[in-house]
């Protein structure tokens, strides 16, 4: 009886979803402000709810080499409201803003001078910075947009920052869209940068606890510096530590000016709407918003790599084995195949990498594949795992190679590949059932692909992958020269 109940459920629960995937193209509402800010609109009427997604198309990737951390401390920043919210007297607020830039300046300048500095100087001048910022948060109002979204029933109020963009979403009841307008576009329109070297000091202090005394962060990071020598998706999101210190107001309020503009926005309004209202209160509110300048495509591309990289970190931790392979992205047609490998390799537990090395061999305890660090330009595609103990990052390589030497050799059947077709439609079709996860897929792909459609056709493109398509790209990618490998060993204790 149990069994009939679930059958049951899981036919509707796929009924259900596959309805949202069908007539997406139709139910999606498109328009474009005059100002360049794209907004895509979908009516659900199922609850009196509204998920709103902004994504601007700048992030991390976007930065110079005297920019980088910028696109994630800035997303900090944009929280801190603007020149009516966050504020009890802006106006009195602003010459010791203006007086702490000058002043923080002056002490960056000093510190570059290392030895050679005045003696006092950099105690003299961190006390002033100190003293100006206590005078100047006596006019801060904290957290004053979470507060409105709160007391009128938002929730989920949240940001990241990724290499290739920075999002800013919220759920509403559905009568409050209006007040969603109306703080959102003081924030695009009106950014004060207050309380800066405070929150620069607290993203060195997030950088310290999530990369430094992390051993995967440890890992993640000097991977990617290692797997790109010359594109920008080797550098940290967060920026190195050198990068914060050096950060100031000034060039945050240049880099926001300039990229976080309605040209470079796209925003994504999914739930209890009706279209024309949105359009209305989008041009009401964003409609006499500026464009900044558009963000230019990174010309840099990574060359292609001559051999094989390898590290190994030695660090007080578990084991760990990162392995990358360099790849193309959207519109190459072989990025693809990889999401198929990827679901043959790793997508569940039946899945080749956790059924032979997981269940069978038991080297590991979890393995994973995945593609970054961004999709806007080629990336890697990246496998890894967790050795068991007493087993070794090295012997779980191997083990990782045996598979991946099956899948250039021994072609899939058709089954094989129908079922992992089927996983991967329904699956993307279930992130699309709730209104965010909708809302979120909209704004991703408008902004790495150039058009939300790529939702159409991925499905699409995907079910012409045939057998003959994973072993081509296979042999072509999976070799030795276009490999880096990664590892943690745990470091030996001297006694």
């Amino acid at each position: 009886m149990h069994k009939m109940v679930r059958t049951a459920a899981l036919f509707l629960l796929l009924t259900a979803t596959a309805a949202l995937g069908q007539g997406l193209e139709e139910k999606v509402k498109e328009h474009t402000l005059k100002n360049g800010m794209k907004l895509l609109m979908v009516e659900r009427h199922t609850s009196p709810t509204v998920s709103t997604w902004i994504r601007y198309k700048v992030g991390s990737v976007d930065e110079r080499s005297d920019e980088r951390g910028l696109a994630h401390l800035l997303e900090h920043m944009l929280f801190k409201g603007t020149k009516t919210l966050g504020t009890t007297d802006y106006a009195k607020e602003k010459p010791l803003l203006d007086k702490i830039e000058q002043t923080a300046q002056q002490l960056i300048a000093e510190k570059a001078k290392r030895e050679l500095g005045e003696k006092g100087v950099v105690s003299r001048l961190e006390k002033e910075l100190a003293d100006l910022e206590k005078e100047a948060g006596k006019y801060s109002v904290k957290e004053e947009f979470f507060q409105l979204y709160s007391k009128n029933g938002g929730n989920n109020y949240n940001a990241f920052t990724s290499k290739d963009g920075t999002t800013y979403l919220i759920n509403i009841p559905s009568n409050k869209l209006e007040l969603w307008a109306a703080i959102e576009s003081d924030r695009m329109k009106n950014p004060v940068l207050r309380e800066f070297y405070t929150e620069r000091s607290v993203v060195m202090e997030e950088r310290r606890r999530t990369y430094d005394g992390e051993p995967e962060g440890q890992l993640w990071e000097n991977f990617l510096a290692i797997a790109f020598v010359a594109h920008p998706y080797g550098q940290p999101t967060i920026g190195w530590m050198s990068d914060i210190e050096n950060l100031t107001r000034t060039k945050a309020e240049n880099f926001l000016h300039k990229y976080y503009a309605p040209n470079n926005a796209i925003v994504a309004v999914v739930g209890d709407i009706q279209p024309d209202r949105v359009i209305a209160l989008a041009e009401k509110y964003f409609g006499d918003i500026l464009p900044g300048t558009p963000v230019p495509p990174v010309a840099v591309e990574e060359p292609r790599q001559p051999g094989e990289k390898r590290m190994d970190l030695q660090l007080d931790s578990e084991p760990q084995l990162l392995i990358g392979f360099h790849k193309p992205v959207y519109p190459d047609p072989e990025d693809y195949v990889f999401d198929v490998i990827d679901a043959i390799l790793a997508d569940g537990r039946t899945s080749r990498l956790h059924k032979s090395l997981v269940q069978e061999q038991q080297l590991a305890t979890e393995v994973s594949t995945f593609g970054a660090p961004g999709s806007r330009y080629p990336n890697l595609f990246l496998l890894g795992a967790t050795p068991r103990s007493p087993h070794t990052a090295a012997q779980v390589e191997q083990a990782i190679y045996a598979e991946i030497d099956k899948l250039k050799n021994q072609p899939m059947t058709q089954r094989e590949l129908q079922q992992i077709l089927n996983r991967l439609e329904y699956e993307e079709i279930r992130q699309m059932g709730s209104n965010g996860g909708l809302a979120r897929n909209l704004t991703e792909y408008e902004a790495t692909t150039g058009s939300w459609r790529y939702l159409i056709q991925h499905r699409q493109k995907l079910s012409q992958v045939t057998p003959a398509d994973v072993m081509r790209v296979a042999k072509k990618y999976f070799v030795s020269e276009n490999r880096t490998v990664g590892t943690i060993t745990k470091k030996e204790v001297t006694k």
